[in-house]
């Protein structure tokens, strides 16, 4: 039986950013409908949209107005585009006027540290959730820790790694990293190293960038 083609797909994201979850939920849409003989591996790297946030974070409504120069009415409308991308996508962002962004530093660092369980994803995709649809705080160590026990890894030891700052430089390292590739917005996605897509794609480009991977390599 053939071993299938590889398919690396590295994703540089932040948890806070919503076009990161449409962008990936587009990228599951397109990899359904490639040959089951492809074997995408996924592996998400970190980026922080905002690192100098202070811990109390800020109203997403001032913050996008003060980084973009947004109006009132542009941030609604990106909203409402927002929520309809995510109504077809199967995902529920729940927006208010009091919704607030953060620094996610932290939620980095347990990233880095899910990822040789095999479980690097599945924790991405519950902050995401945690973030977007149930308005919690992903700076928040308690909100962290609740997080990494609902997909069943062990919370104590997610303390100690955060207590311990076990993974700090290895974070800021792999930021540097992708910074010096001219990684300056997110999402990007690269694939096999060697084609690279920016921002929440539609399937179709998805699609075809993924034939032109795979068909390079059978």
């Amino acid at each position: 039986m053939s071993a299938g083609i590889s398919l690396r797909i590295d994703i540089v994201s932040d948890v806070v950013c919503p076009w990161c979850i449409v962008g990936y939920l587009r990228l599951q849409q397109a990899l359904s409908q490639v040959d089951e003989s492809i074997r995408p591996h996924i592996e998400w790297h970190p980026f922080e949209l905002n690192p100098n946030m202070p811990s109390e974070g800020q109203n997403l409504r001032e913050h996008i107005q003060e980084k973009y120069g947004s109006t009132l009415e542009q941030s609604e409308a990106v909203r409402e585009q927002l929520k309809n991308f995510g109504d077809e996508l199967g995902f529920n962002f729940k927006f208010s006027p009091d919704s607030r962004i953060y620094n996610t530093f932290e939620a980095h660092q347990l990233l880095h540290w899910a990822q040789p369980y095999g479980k690097q994803t599945e924790l991405k995709l519950a902050l995401f959730d945690a973030y977007f649809s149930q308005a919690k705080d992903p700076s928040d160590r308690n909100t962290l820790l609740d997080v990494v026990e609902s997909i069943g890894l062990g919370r104590d030891l997610a303390e100690r790694v955060l207590v311990d700052e076990m993974y700090v430089e290895a974070v800021r390292d792999s930021q540097q990293q992708w910074q010096n590739q001219n990684i300056r917005a997110v999402p990007a996605l690269i694939f096999n190293n060697r084609y690279l897509l920016s921002g929440a794609q539609p399937v179709e480009t998805l699609l075809q960038v993924i034939n032109e991977c795979t068909n390079s390599a059978s």
